[in-house]
Parts: C-alpha cells; structure tokens; sequence
C-alpha cells in the first residue's frame, strides 16, 4: 500500500495533476490490433516496440486500478487486440468504424460518467486513429497526454514523395504537442518504477 502510494503521488508530481485529478485519469488503448504487426496486412514500423511500452503503462494503470478503455477498429481479419494488451475481462471495449473512436461509439459518455477528465493516450496509427483521439479529446474539454514511444505508424506518401515513418511519427508528435502534453514513457519508467 506504501508502495501505491507512493507510485501516486509521483505520477500526480509528473503529470502535475492532483491527487483527485489522478483518479480522474484514464487509459485510452487505440487500435493496437494484429493487423499492425508482423505478418498483418497493414505492418506499421516499429508496432512491437511501441506495443511493449503500451503494454508498460497499462501494467501502471491496472496497478493503480484506474479506468483502462481498449478500442478496436472493427476488421475482418487481424482485427484482434494484440496478446502485449490483451484486456482484462473486466475492462471496457469499444470496437469503432471511423478514424475517430468518439464517433459511434459510447467512449465520450462512459468518460463522463466515470468523471474522467484527463485522458492519457497510446496506439496505432500515429497520424490517424492516435491524433484522430487526441484532438477530439481536447475539443471535448479533456486533458490529454500521449505516450509517444508507445505509439507507431507507417510509411507514407504523396505524388512521388515517400514520407518514412519516423517522419509521419514525429510530425504528428510535433503537432500533437501544441494542444497536448507528449511525453516518453522513460518519463514514467524513472519516476514511477513502471
């Protein structure tokens, strides 16, 4: 229990929360799905990487039994949450059919009934389903904070120029922090004993 106790307060020191505000903090859990990885059909740079870090600040919300919200985009194939996140029985899933895991689905109102009001987020892919929760989460009045290495992406391009993944990644993040706290997950490795 000291422990815990201790592991709260660091992470309210952190995140320069409140120790009220720490319960009113949840996990958002985005579209790490099969697919993504080796052998899917849409293999992003660096997903089993991002996805052991993921896994790492999963383990400290579970600890702290603050609210975890796994969301999947709905697919026919590959579309299972990946074995590094598996949810726990008890733990909410949303399965969505648009970039926006607010959209059609009841994440805004399970949030809210919850008190949430701080939202921290990991996932896939960076610059789509990542950003696209970010940003509608701020619109919605909610403090956001992205674990950036616990997220991944892909290859992209345009006409003739191919944009590499570490580009994609780090201009979403770059983004990104203008409305939200970006944050690596050494952050919470050293100060929390993740």
């Amino acid at each position: 229990m000291k422990r815990l106790s201790l592991f709260l307060l660091l992470f309210v020191m952190v995140l320069g929360l409140s120790a009220q505000e720490a319960k009113k903090t949840a996990l958002l859990l985005i579209d790490i799905q099969d697919f993504y990885f080796p052998s899917g059909s849409v293999e992003l740079v660096g997903s089993e990487k991002a996805a052991i870090v993921a896994s790492k600040v999963l383990k400290g919300f579970r600890e702290r039994n603050q609210m975890v919200i796994h969301v999947k985009h709905r697919a026919k194939s590959g579309g299972e949450i990946n074995k590094l996140v598996r949810p726990l029985p008890d733990e909410i899933i949303f399965e969505k059919t648009e970039v926006n895991a607010f959209i059609n689905t009841e994440l805004k109102n399970t949030l809210d009934t919850n008190g949430i009001t701080h939202v921290v987020i990991v996932g896939m892919q960076t610059h789509m389903c990542l950003e696209a929760a970010a940003r509608a989460a701020t619109d919605f009045k909610y403090k956001v904070t992205v674990v950036e290495d616990a997220c991944a992406t892909r290859d992209l391009s345009y006409g003739d120029v191919l944009v590499p993944a570490k580009y994609v990644h780090y201009s979403t993040l770059a983004t990104l922090k203008s409305y939200c706290t970006v944050i690596k997950f050494e952050v919470f490795n050293k100060k929390l004993s993740f």
